[in-house]
């Protein structure tokens, strides 16, 4: 059984992915600069945010949240971060159904907008947010980890 369950991102489980997550970013970054700044609890407690964990038969295959951020020419908006399956579980569509349990939530606060940030080389995850209905946008903010932005309007 594949369900989502709502942590705080200090979880020891949701922990432990952000730390992979992380890990393999910095290993794989272009020019080995990635910044790895672990999320502040606070930012993902409802309904200012919320970070979903991915469990498959009882154990933690991925992670993703979103946080309220300045809002955009559309209104509230909601920040997807830290969207994150482990390797052996990509493939099922456990990305999307995560996605689609953030923006759920983001439609229940209100939101008009769901925004994110990646860098090109996450070609995989740049497809999921293509096929989510996310489209480039002009950058919202200064992330140095960032080559691209995506928004997607919440009607």
């Amino acid at each position: 059984m594949t369900r989502l369950r709502a942590v705080r991102t200090d979880d020891p489980g949701a922990h432990e992915l952000l730390a992979e997550y992380f890990a393999l970013r910095a290993g794989t970054f272009p020019g080995g600069a990635y910044t790895t700044v672990f999320p502040d609890p606070a930012a993902f407690e409802p309904p200012a945010g919320v970070f979903l964990v991915v469990e498959h038969e009882g154990r933690a295959v991925g992670c993703g949240g979103i946080r309220l951020v300045a809002d955009g020419p559309l209104g509230r908006r909601y920040e997807v971060k830290h969207l994150y399956l482990r390797p052996e579980s990509r493939g099922r569509g456990w990305g999307r159904l995560l996605l689609d349990g953030l923006e759920s939530r983001a439609r229940e606060w209100h939101g008009a907008e769901l925004v994110l940030d990646t860098h090109h080389t996450l070609e995989a995850a740049g497809g999921l947010y293509a096929r989510a209905g996310f489209a480039e946008i002009e950058p919202y903010n200064d992330n140095p980890n960032a080559t691209r932005w995506y928004g997607k309007p919440l009607p």
